[in-house]
C-alpha cells in the first residue's frame, strides 16, 4: 500500500470531475477567448460569493497578488512591512522587489502563525503594513491583530494562499472567512492549494471600492482605459482556461475542504498516544482546513528518510526561516533572532494530505511513522 500513497493526488481528484473539466476546457478552446474570456469574470463573481468579499481581482499567481497588494496600498520604497519569519518567501520577495523592507516577526510554536505578542515590538515609524499569513489552513488570530493595526494606523494584508475556505471566529461571535478581514487579501491557485488550477493562478479580494479599482488597473499595465496608463502596473492575468477549471473546482470546494478536515482529524486521533510527535494545534477561533498536516518531531531528517524507504512521501515546510536566508542577509538578522521559527525549521514534517487520501492510507502512514521512530 505504501507505494501507492502520494503527497498530493491531483490526478485522482481530476478523474472524479473529468467530464466537467474536459467540457469546460473545450468550451474555452471553441471560443478561442484565451485571455480575459467570459469565464474569468464569472469565476471572480463566484469566488466573491464563496468568500463573502465585495470584489475579486483575478491575476496570474499568488506572488503577483502580493506585489499588486503592496502597490495598491501605496507603499513606498524604504517603508517597512511586518511578516512572519516562518513562511514561504513570496511575501518578502514581492516586498523587496518594490524596495520595501521586510521586517520579520517570530511565530507561535504550536500553530506556526505569526505571534501576536511579538508584533508590537517590531513596529517603527517606518512600519506601514502587516502581512498576516494564514499558514497550512489555519487562521491567524485576526481580532487582536486588527485592533493593533488600527491603533498604529497600519494596513493589513491577508496572505490566504494556503487557507481558502478557512474561517475565523471573532470574540463577539461573528464568523468570517480568511481573506475577508484585512484591507486587501491575496490568494494562490497553485495546483496543491485548497482550490488549485492546472497551472498558475491567483487573485486579490477586498471590500474597498478604491482598492479594487486600483488593483485591477495595476494588474492590467496600469490602464484605466485601453492604452491610457494612469499607474505603473504589471501584466498579471488569470488565463481563461484556468478560470474555467477553477469554476468547476470551486463548486466542489466545500466537499474538498470537508475531506481535508476529516483527514486532519483522523491524523490527530492516530497520533494521540505517540509521545515523540507534536501534533499541530487547532485554535478554538479557527476552522482549520488542513492544506498541510504538519507535525513536529525529533531527528526529523532521519525520520523523513526512513519514511521514504517505506514508500511514504513527506515534505519539510520550511527548512530555513526567512530571516536567515542568504537573499535577506542585508537586513542584518542573525541566528537566534527568531528562536521559535528557527526551532520549527529543524522539527517540522508535513505528512500526506489531500482530497483522495483514504483512512487506510493514513493508518499506513502512521504505522510507518511509528516503525521509523522505533527503529532509531
Amino acid at each position: 500500500m505504501g507505494n501507492s500513497i502520494k503527497m498530493v493526488d491531483l490526478h485522482g481528484q481530476y478523474l472524479k470531475i473529468k467530464e466537467e473539466i474536459d467540457l469546460a476546457i473545450q468550451e474555452v478552446i471553441d471560443s478561442s477567448a484565451f485571455i480575459n474570456g467570459k469565464q474569468v469574470e464569472a469565476f471572480a463573481h463566484e469566488l466573491a460569493d464563496f468568500t463573502g468579499s465585495k470584489y475579486v481581482i483575478p491575476c496570474a499567481n499568488g506572488t503577483d497578488a502580493l506585489q499588486i497588494a503592496y502597490q495598491t496600498l501605496g507603499l513606498k520604497p524604504g517603508e517597512e512591512v511586518l511578516m512572519p519569519a516562518f513562511n514561504y518567501v513570496a511575501s518578502a520577495e514581492a516586498a523587496a522587489l518594490l524596495g520595501l523592507k521586510p521586517v520579520f516577526v517570530d511565530v507561535c510554536e504550536d500553530t506556526f502563525n505569526i505571534d501576536l505578542n511579538r508584533i508590537e515590538e517590531k513596529i517603527s515609524p517606518l512600519t506601514k503594513a502587516i502581512v498576516v499569513v494564514h499558514l497550512f489552513g489555519q487562521s491567524a488570530n485576526m481580532g487582536p491583530i486588527l485592533e493593533l493595526a488600527n491603533r498604529f494606523g497600519l494596513k493589513v494584508i491577508e496572505d490566504n494562499a494556503q487557507s481558502l475556505g478557512s474561517e475565523y471566529l471573532f470574540p463577539n461571535g461573528v464568523r468570517k472567512k480568511t481573506g475577508t478581514m484585512g484591507d486587501i487579501s491575496t490568494h494562490s491557485f497553485f495546483p496543491t492549494k485548497n482550490l488549485g488550477c492546472f497551472g498558475d493562478g491567483g487573485a486579490l479580494t477586498t471590500n474597498s471600492d478604491q482598492y479594487a479599482l486600483t488593483a485591477t488597473m495595476i494588474s492590467r499595465h496600469g490602464q484605466g482605459q485601453k492604452y491610457a496608463y494612469e499607474l505603473i502596473g504589471c501584466n498579471s492575468r488569470l488565463d481563461t482556461i484556468q478560470a474555467a477549471i477553477l469554476r468547476v473546482k470551486l463548486r466542489n470546494l466545500d466537499s474538498y475542504i470537508q475531506r481535508r478536515i476529516e483527514s486532519g482529524q483522523l491524523y490527530h486521533q492516530l497520533l494521540e498516544n505517540i509521545s515523540q510527535v507534536v501534533r499541530p494545534a487547532v485554535n478554538q477561533f479557527s476552522k482549520h482546513t488542513y492544506n498541510q498536516y504538519v507535525i513536529r518531531i525529533g531527528e526529523r531528517d532521519k525520520i523523513k528518510e526512513l519514511l521514504k524507504e517505506k514508500g511514504i512521501p513527506s515534505m519539510i515546510y520550511y527548512p530555513s526561516p526567512l530571516h536567515l536566508q542568504k537573499a535577506y542577509s542585508n537586513l542584518g538578522y542573525h541566528s537566534g533572532d527568531m528562536p521559535v521559527a528557527e526551532k520549527l525549521c529543524s522539527e517540522v514534517l508535513a505528512l500526506p494530505i489531500h482530497t483522495e487520501l483514504t483512512p487506510q492510507d493514513q493508518e499506513w502512514v502512521i504505522n510507518s511513522l511509528v516503525q521509523s521512530i522505533n527503529s532509531l
